[in-house]
């Protein structure tokens, strides 16, 4: 769990990070919903523990419960360890949809309320494709406000989080973000997001990799999760059974495996990992240090 320098940021981020949408109490994505106490202590645990990136969003759980619940945890620690990393992300309106530049501070202000904090090193753009491009780099927009607030010296550094890809590359190459976080693409099932990866690594930009499960199917395997990024797809599935059968064969778990196909990427700085309880960081750290024999990696990739 050693810092490594997130692109051309100052910043030093461990391998692993922690994402709390699970934590957000969100029955509606995950199948499950966890309660308040539960949370916290999540993410007491990840205070407690080497990781030092948190990624959270103002628009995680109902009326911000998502960062509620990390402003608790952060708190009863009595503030965050020295060179601990919070990311947080802006968000539209949830009653208006409003994602305009005056959005991004008002969001921004909501954050750091609920989060405690004065500042947040990181601030990402979430889900842009909410938008239309044009509308999100206008003169008003939100990439304008973001911008204005890191000159500002408000965020140190701008991410663009997101998942499609074709709307990922187009922020890339606004030359405006310091740092892009996607999901669910660069994982044992789906490399799609390799060219991208390598694309922000040459042009000096912080990558973070979340979701290297795919929501869960390369966790538990996909009879116990069907579906791969929130939604049913046979042929992931049919491959995520193989790579499960190798996997028991070489006895790795696929978890294992399928953390640290992305901790192991020299394109990936950090791998953004949800988590819904205290015992789930430890099992994350434990599998992160997993023995993966290579003959293993080489059966995966022909799978």
């Amino acid at each position: 769990m050693h810092p490594r320098p997130l692109g051309s940021t100052s910043l030093a981020v461990t391998p692993l990070g922690i994402g709390t949408s699970p934590l957000a109490g969100m029955p509606g994505t995950y199948g499950y919903s966890t309660g308040e106490e539960a949370a916290v202590a999540t993410v007491e645990a990840v205070l407690a523990s080497p990781v030092n990136l948190l990624d959270t969003s103002n628009g995680y759980g109902e009326d911000g419960a998502g960062e509620k619940r990390v402003g608790a945890a952060v708190r009863r620690a009595g503030g965050l360890p020295e060179g601990f990393v919070l990311a947080t992300k802006v968000d539209p309106d949830p009653r208006t949809g409003d994602f305009s530049g005056a959005r991004v501070r008002e969001s921004l202000r909501e954050s750091l309320e609920r989060l405690g904090v004065e500042r947040v090193p990181l601030l990402h753009l979430h889900d842009p494709e909410r938008i239309p491009f044009a509308e999100a780099t206008a003169p008003d927009g939100p990439v304008a406000a973001l911008v204005e607030l890191r000159e500002q010296g408000t965020v140190d550094f701008i991410g663009v989080a997101g998942g499609e890809l074709d709307e990922m590359w187009r922020y890339l190459d606004t030359g405006a973000f310091d740092v892009v976080l996607n999901h669910n693409r660069f994982t044992l099932l789906d490399r799609s997001a390799q060219p991208f990866y390598a694309a922000a690594r040459e042009r000096g930009l912080g990558v973070l990799n979340a979701a290297p499960y795919g929501g869960g199917m390369l966790a538990r395997g996909p009879q116990a999760h069907a579906t791969y990024a929130y939604r049913e797809d046979a042929g992931m599935a049919a491959r995520a059974a193989a790579m499960q059968a190798a996997c028991e064969r070489h006895g790795v778990p696929l978890a294992a495996a399928a953390l640290q196909f992305s901790l192991r990427s020299e394109l990936v700085a950090s791998t953004v990992v949800g988590v819904s309880s205290p015992e789930r960081v430890a099992e994350t750290l434990a599998l992160a240090s997993n023995e993966v024999p290579d003959e293993l990696w080489a059966e995966l990739d022909t799978l």
